[in-house]
């Protein structure tokens, strides 16, 4: 069997006017369709509220997105401009709805933060819409093949056409139009691709055209498609070499970092490399390396193109150094908030001991005064001893301290006596819960 066999896909005309059919009963959002798309929006927006990769898949199943834009691609293939109108009327009205739909949800969510499923639409790039453009063509193939599978569904997981639709909703809730035009202009990308994909794929095929159509209306809708295909590229383009530039630098950079910022018996602990600034910036812990080191070490730069970048090298546990470059490190962080409530509460207990030693201090100091003081009063009393103790409850009220005061005496003091000593130190002391023993 010739190789060509294999790759031959026949087309007849009863099967061409079957797949133009289908193609047009997919067009119209109306009724179910509509409500699926509003329900799958909602969806795929909670998926990127939470982060979550598998419902953001599970909306792109259930949406009927696709419809649309393949109708365009189709209609343009075979110069059916009503076709054309009915489809993109249908294509705005659903990108509207998502949009709007979007918008709605991400204003009543609690969860305000940009993930990083949601960031990932808001920077469209060369390779966007090269996904695009295979995603359609697959499509297109799916559509013309009797036995279709599930590579529409694919395509349409392929593609992401709901994600950019609920990232534009996000961009328009919180006023970040960056997020808006960005997943604006990726979901342009999947659409004009996709219909481009359709419209080579039908012309691949040989779908016969409208016999009515004006040739030179054909033409011009013709040029109109290459400008189109050609102004969506170009922003793609830019983006793509600025991520390639960046990617680059940042291998380089780890190059020169890793071969020639090894020093023995050091480790690097945070590396801040930024093309946007043009500059390294490097933490070295361990043993110190000499200037001549580091010196002939910044002399090769040049071997890895990065002999106009600014490097800059911090040894040690520089306090300042450490908090202007370490502070973006994520586990170094922790560590400084670990450690601010380790000094906290040491604070804490050291200002309890504190308060526990001045009170004790106190009376010690008061003790010869009072002594040669109670002595005067009452000449019986040979001697005074003065402390304090914990005392706890076994009824469960809370255990408060005490104050003793005990007193050795030639004979016994009378019950006046004692109760005048005790309201005494009372007031000498400055405390109520105090305890006299005889």
């Amino acid at each position: 069997m010739n190789i060509r066999d294999y790759f031959y896909i026949n087309i007849t005309r009863d099967d061409e006017q079957e797949i133009i059919e289908s193609v047009k009963k997919g067009i119209f959002f109306k009724g179910f369709n509509l409500w699926v798309l509003v329900f799958a929006i909602f969806v795929a927006s909670l998926g990127l509220n939470v982060n979550s990769t598998a419902v953001i898949i599970g909306a792109m199943l259930i949406s009927p997105l696709m419809g649309p834009i393949i109708g365009m691609g189709l209609a343009v293939g075979i110069s059916d401009f009503d076709m054309l109108k009915r489809s993109f009327k249908h294509y705005l009205l659903s990108a509207g709805v998502s949009v709007v739909t979007a918008t709605i949800y991400f204003l009543l969510s609690p969860i305000n933060e940009a993930q990083s499923e949601l960031l990932a639409r808001t920077s469209p790039n060369i390779y966007d819409v090269l996904i695009a453009f295979f995603g359609g063509m697959a499509g297109v193939v799916a559509i013309c093949a009797k036995e279709k599978g599930n590579v529409i569904p694919g395509v349409a997981i392929a593609t992401a056409l709901m994600p950019p639709l609920c990232t534009a909703g996000y961009g328009l809730s919180q006023g970040e139009w960056m997020y808006f035009l960005g997943a604006l202009y990726l979901f342009f990308i999947n659409t004009v691709f996709i219909s481009f994909a359709t419209f080579l794929g039908v012309r691949f095929f040989r779908f016969q055209r409208q016999t009515y159509v004006d040739k030179k209306r054909g033409k011009l809708v013709n040029r109109y498609i290459m400008v189109i295909v050609l102004l969506t590229i170009i922003p793609a383009i830019f983006t793509t070499v600025r991520i390639v530039r960046e990617s680059m630098f940042q291998s380089r950079a780890n190059s020169f970092i890793n071969n020639e910022l090894a020093f023995g018996g050091t480790q690097v602990i945070q590396r801040d490399i930024s093309m946007q600034n043009n500059s390294i910036k490097v933490i070295l812990v361990g043993k110190k390396v000499n200037e001549s080191e580091i010196d002939s070490a910044l002399s090769r730069q040049d071997k890895y193109h990065l002999g106009e970048t600014n490097v800059t090298i911090t040894q040690g546990f520089d306090a300042d150094s450490l908090q202007l470059l370490s502070l973006k490190n994520a586990s170094i962080e922790e560590l400084y908030k670990q450690d601010e409530q380790t000094i906290a509460e040491l604070r804490s207990q050291l200002s309890a001991i504190e308060q526990q030693t001045a009170e004790y201090c106190r009376y010690t100091a008061l003790s010869p005064d009072i002594t040669a003081e109670l002595h005067a009063l009452f000449p019986n009393i040979t001697s005074v001893a003065i402390g304090q103790s914990i005392r706890n409850h076994t009824n469960g009220d809370p255990a408060d301290t005490i104050c003793h005061v005990r007193l050795n005496t030639t004979h016994k003091l009378s019950s006046a006596d004692h109760q005048k000593i005790s309201d005494w130190l009372q007031a000498r002391l400055g405390t109520q819960q105090l305890e006299v023993i005889e």
